[in-house]
């Protein structure tokens, strides 16, 4: 049946934005090219144009110039148009991905939606609320046993605050009358008579005995005079 019928033929896939950018960029290439051959030849036109003297033969080669000339227009606006193409191309391709890239992004956020509900479903508010409360008892309990075992045993509770600020103001009344020489305050400072219980200097002068005085003679040279012996008679 297929040899008398034929075949159906698929259908092609179009083409895709990047294979109609890229055969247009092609096309542009060549364009480019078949320019750059015409300014070439404009060139050599040009200097042929000043070497010849006017006349039939510099109208000649003007006339040949006026022809490459207008082929170059023709491509130039060809070139213009392919790359107005290429232009409205890459347009929608950026179009194109930006959707792409919008679909991955809703993709995720249904994703992280769904991860994050399922999540939620864990912690319930009202289980966070009561284990705030109980913490606040808990460091409140914590407070007051800190204090309790800080509280001091010696210290009596019928202490008159205003017998203490008497005793305080005497005190600051005695550290103000230190002496100058040590920095030490009167009340600190020992009774020297007292504690030594010395007796009293005596008022007139003692005598000494002369035996205690070491005293001998010198002669008329400073020296210890020699003793005389005594003559008996």
């Amino acid at each position: 049946m297929k040899r008398v019928f034929g075949a159906k033929k698929e259908k092609e896939p179009p083409p895709s934005i990047n294979d109609a950018s890229e055969k247009i960029n092609k096309r542009g290439d060549t364009v480019d090219e078949k320019i750059k051959k015409l300014d070439a030849e404009l060139s050599r036109y040009k200097e042929q144009i000043k070497k010849t003297r006017p006349g039939p033969a510099q109208e000649a080669v003007k006339a040949r110039a006026m022809r490459v000339l207008k082929q170059k227009r023709m491509y130039e606006g060809q070139r213009d148009m392919l790359y107005n193409q290429t232009f409205n191309l890459d347009q929608v391709s950026f179009a194109a991905e930006g959707i792409k890239d919008a679909q991955q992004t809703m993709s995720a956020l249904k994703s992280a939606n769904k991860e994050l509900k399922g999540m939620m479903k864990t912690v319930k508010i009202q289980e966070i609320d009561n284990m705030q409360d109980e913490m606040m008892d808990l460091m409140d309990v914590s407070n007051e046993i800190q204090e309790s075992l800080g509280r001091s045993y010696s210290v009596p509770d019928d202490i008159d605050e205003d017998d203490l600020m008497g005793e305080l103001d005497a005190l600051e009344a005695d550290m103000g009358t230190e002496t100058e020489s040590d920095g030490v305050p009167s009340y600190l400072q020992p009774d020297l008579d007292t504690e030594l219980n010395l007796p009293q200097a005596p008022s007139g002068n003692a005598a000494v005995p002369p035996s205690r005085y070491n005293t001998q003679a010198e002669d008329e040279l400073g020296l210890p005079a020699v003793p005389r012996a005594s003559i008996r008679g």
